[in-house]
């Protein structure tokens, strides 16, 4: 009867992935708060212009791919459990922090003495100005503080997905709970601008904030190495561990244990690097933030250079940073288009049913993708890295309908671009369960929480260049009005007309250098 028992299987791993979901689902509806209020609620309160917004999302960006890059080391050297918690309570302190900006702009604007003053501004100014230049400073220091804690939320994922399943199923649960980003983005629509319509935009923050935090407590009893937990048996460990006796016995099993002190500091001049560039309020941001990381690298001789030795490292790289971005500019710019475009705003009934139906399609859609490389794995006998490519390449070409967003909005409205959208965030999904999964392939299982880092300070490197971009594009596109003309679209419509067209094409260039890089799976030995 004992041998019966042993034999079957338990499904600890699923309530990890479960976890994973939750994890990132919290982690989207954190980061879209302010992407569903600042038009509505936030930008006449501190009038600002796309051009300020694009700096907050651009910088948040750019701090989150610096402190990506980091993460995972933090998290290998934490451990997954201390490191994962640290992360979401970090970037649930960052996101309530927003709450307090209102009133900290009144302590920093001469002549502003209570929260209901700051609309009663005239637009444009000398004093919207100023009331302008402080909230975005600091919004700018709760974003930095809400990505510290954020990039640590996949370089833990994807490690605890790699501790928990085998190759085989590794893309499928990536999906899953990945899917919870487009799950927070789907729960973020139907309730955020629902909370700031009736309790105001901060207690948005507040409340949506207080949510990592339950994350948190769950957590801490929970998680356990799966070797060491009480709830996986013998089965479900030999099911965990059945690529060992196939992976070289030159990985290494552990790092050495690394002094945190230099990549403190390390994390100290990045985040220096990025309020430095945040005061210039120019292209030199992007410098100025490069520059302090790469320093911190260079001066303090942090032993993370050898990654890039890989060919491996550059594929993943290249591919996060061609495509993250196209995912952040939607998460982010959405809410904006239907209101500029259409005059729908995000709490509007219309507006609410808007995104949650593209991101709908987005979450249902996405499942799928990953459990597309376990056909070809399973079905067809390839290896995951070609089952994961082949795949890869036909999510590939799904964003070349967002070409059609634009012509289509204007003669169908804006559903056809709710579903357009939704068509190529569901492949942007696909493909990322499916990237990050090939770290897992490629690399040991003591390198993908640092390699998976490196990704996804490229992906937001990325989504820097195309928000920020965005934002200053949007803005001299409106001033311009009928003399900036692009495919047949004028002004405001012809600068989204632009971005769509590099969405469409990003994943395709992604793919091809992955291929060229990487043409046939080899795993890294790191020596």
């Amino acid at each position: 009867m004992n041998d019966v028992k042993k034999a079957v299987m338990t499904n600890w791993r699923w309530v990890m992935c479960a976890m994973l979901f939750f994890a990132t689902t919290v982690n989207y509806m954190d980061r879209q708060v302010l992407s569903l209020t600042w038009k509505e609620f936030i930008q006449p309160e501190f009038h600002w212009s796309d051009s300020d917004y694009g700096t907050i999302t651009g910088l948040f960006s750019i701090a989150y791919a610096i402190f990506c890059l980091f993460a995972g080391k933090f998290v290998d050297f934490m451990g997954t459990k201390k490191g994962y918690l640290i992360a979401i309570v970090v970037w649930s302190i960052g996101a309530v922090m927003h709450a307090g900006c209102a009133i900290a702009t009144t302590w920093f604007v001469d002549g502003i003495d209570s929260v209901a003053a700051l609309r009663a501004v005239e637009a444009g100014s000398e004093l919207a100005t100023s009331i302008s230049m402080v909230s975005v400073y600091l919004f700018l220091a709760c974003r930095l503080i809400l990505g510290l804690g954020e990039a640590g939320n996949f370089p833990a994922a994807i490690k605890v997905t790699a501790e928990y399943f085998p190759k085989k199923d590794r893309a499928f649960a990536t999906s899953i709970f990945n899917a919870g980003a487009s799950v927070g983005a789907l729960a973020a629509p139907a309730t955020i601008p629902l909370l700031a319509k009736a309790m105001g935009w901060e207690m948005a923050f507040i409340i949506i904030g207080a949510l990592g935090f339950l994350w948190a407590g769950i957590w801490i009893f929970v998680y356990d190495k799966p070797e060491k937990s009480k709830h996986v048996n013998e089965a479900e460990l030999a099911y965990i561990n059945q690529d060992e006796a196939e992976e070289t016995k030159k990985e290494v099993k552990e790092e050495k244990a690394i002094s945190m002190l230099p990549y403190s500091w390390a994390f100290f001049l990045a985040a220096v690097g990025a309020i430095v560039g945040a005061a210039l309020f120019s292209s030199t941001s992007l410098i100025g933030t490069v520059i302090f990381g790469v320093l911190a690298l260079i001066l303090l001789n942090i032993p993370f250079w050898n990654y890039y030795k890989y060919r491996q490292t550059w594929a993943f790289f290249f591919g996060k940073f061609m495509t993250d971005g196209v995912w952040w500019f939607f998460l982010f710019w959405t809410p904006a288009y239907f209101q500029d475009q259409f005059g729908i705003k995000a709490s509007d009934p219309q507006g609410i049913a808007l995104i949650f139906t593209l991101y709908a399609i987005v979450t249902v859609v996405s499942i799928f993708g990953g459990y597309l490389p376990k056909i070809f794995v399973e079905k067809k006998g390839m290896n995951p890295y070609a089952g994961r490519m082949r795949a890869m390449l036909i999510f590939a070409f799904f964003p070349i309908i967002a070409l059609f967003a634009q012509p289509l909005g204007g003669v169908w409205g804006p559903w056809a671009v709710a579903i357009i959208i939704g068509i190529v965030g569901a492949a942007h999904q696909s493909w990322s369960a499916n990237i990050f999964s090939t770290v897992g392939d490629m690399f040991p299982k003591s390198a993908i929480a640092a390699v998976t880092g490196i990704g996804a300070m490229a992906g937001g490197i990325g989504s820097f260049i195309i928000n920020k971009g965005s934002g200053a594009l949007f803005d001299h596109a409106a001033e311009a009005g009928e003399s900036f003309q692009f495919f047949g679209f004028e002004g405001k419509p012809a600068g989204y007309m632009i971005i769509f067209c590099i969405c469409a094409v990003a994943y395709l260039i992604g793919w091809s250098v992955m291929k060229t890089l990487v043409p046939k799976y080899k795993q890294v030995e790191i020596k």
